[in-house]
């Protein structure tokens, strides 16, 4: 593990101190096999629910403690209680059918549907987030990011009978997930940050995934407000491919202060939009890790994809990630993967504030 502890500097988040140049996750983390066998022997009734529970537990520490022993600076859950990217959502949506809940395989989507208007004022309503935000931070000392699929991605998950538009059911839902938001900002979340894994399928609704996360996020004060958009990473594996360049500039009328974006396996060259476009105060969560190929990168790898983006952005406006989840890659490689970009993100650091690397350099690969 990489001693980065003393190299600190004023940038804040959520009122935590953190390093410039700070390394975090961009949400699920691992599964192990025997995790999968026990959520898939849930959905033939093998086990019990309450059983499950206590292994998402297990497997939530066991997360975090190698987040933290890999030397990330914030943290989180590793999405270990959720299924997949969108199903944990539906389930506990209010106004949301979900007519068979019996999988053959814990990974796979329900068929989910929409039949009446979604009760959107119904303030009792709760998709019960805050629960699982207050277990992780009893459970670690470091800043907590939270991500949540946006309503965007939800919708396209959903038979739609109830609203005459598309657009009315993703503004429905963004309604639900703000109060949501909301109560996460107030119970301690670091970050919170929308994942939206569908929105590169369809450029063209740029203009309405932004009106829906401006929804979410009204009225957020405290954390991190965050957007994560990639290019999909189902069973490790792409789902589109193109650029960035069709987010731009809609994405700058988004009411967010950082861009979570993959690189890693697309390469570097949508940097550019950052110069391009005049971005603000924009943060970028650069992602230095390719979660689509298990090998570890060497941490001197990290530091070159660092030191390209630090020619656009200064280090006050990057934070380094993964491209995407870690969910399909292996305990052992993803422990890797971390533990070189933390250090990677802690030699360019030392370069960055002045100080000696000889520390850093003896870390461990």
């Amino acid at each position: 593990m990489v001693d980065t502890t003393e190299l600190t500097s004023p940038k804040r988040t959520n009122g935590e101190d953190t390093p410039v140049l700070a390394t975090s996750v961009v949400g699920s983390y691992s599964v192990p096999e025997w995790l999968e066998r026990l959520k898939t022997d849930f959905y033939q009734r093998r086990i019990s629910g309450q059983y499950l529970d206590e292994i998402h537990e297990v497997a939530i520490k066991a997360a975090l403690k190698d987040q933290e022993t890999s030397g990330v600076n914030v943290v989180s859950d590793g999405e270990l209680r959720r299924d997949n990217d969108i199903d944990y959502f539906l389930a506990r949506m209010p106004g949301v059918e979900i007519p068979h809940v019996a999988k053959t395989f814990y990974y796979d989507y329900y068929d989910a549907y929409v039949r009446h208007p979604i009760p959107v004022d119904d303030e009792s309503a709760s998709l019960g987030l805050v629960d699982d935000l207050r277990f992780t931070l009893a459970y670690t000392g470091s800043p907590v990011k939270f991500s949540f699929t946006g309503p965007f991605s939800l919708a396209r998950r959903v038979h739609n009978e109830a609203y005459s538009t598309f657009d009315d059911l993703v503004l429905a839902f963004a309604r639900v997930l703000n109060r949501e938001a909301k109560a996460l900002a107030k119970a301690g979340a670091a970050v919170l940050q929308i994942d939206e894994p569908f929105l590169a399928g369809y450029p063209e609704e740029v203009g309405l995934a932004v009106k829906a996360i401006n929804q979410v996020y009204d009225g957020i004060e405290g954390p991190v407000r965050a957007l994560h958009v990639c290019y999909g990473n189902r069973y490790a594996r792409p789902v589109w491919e193109g650029h960035y360049e069709f987010l731009f500039p809609s994405i700058l009328d988004a009411q967010v202060d950082q861009l979570v974006l993959e690189f890693a396996r697309k390469g570097y060259d949508d940097l550019d939009l950052f110069q391009k476009y005049s971005t603000g105060s924009l943060t970028l969560g650069l992602g230095v890790i390719d979660v689509k190929n298990p090998t570890p990168e060497p941490a001197e790898l990290i530091v070159a994809r660092v030191r390209q983006a630090l020619q656009v952005l200064p280090a006050d406006r990057l934070m380094i990630n993964p491209d995407c989840g870690l969910r399909h890659v292996p305990a052992e490689s993803a422990r890797a993967k971390l533990r070189a970009m933390s250090k990677g993100a802690a030699l360019v650091r030392a370069e960055v504030l002045g100080e000696s690397t000889k520390s850093i350099a003896k870390g461990e690969d």
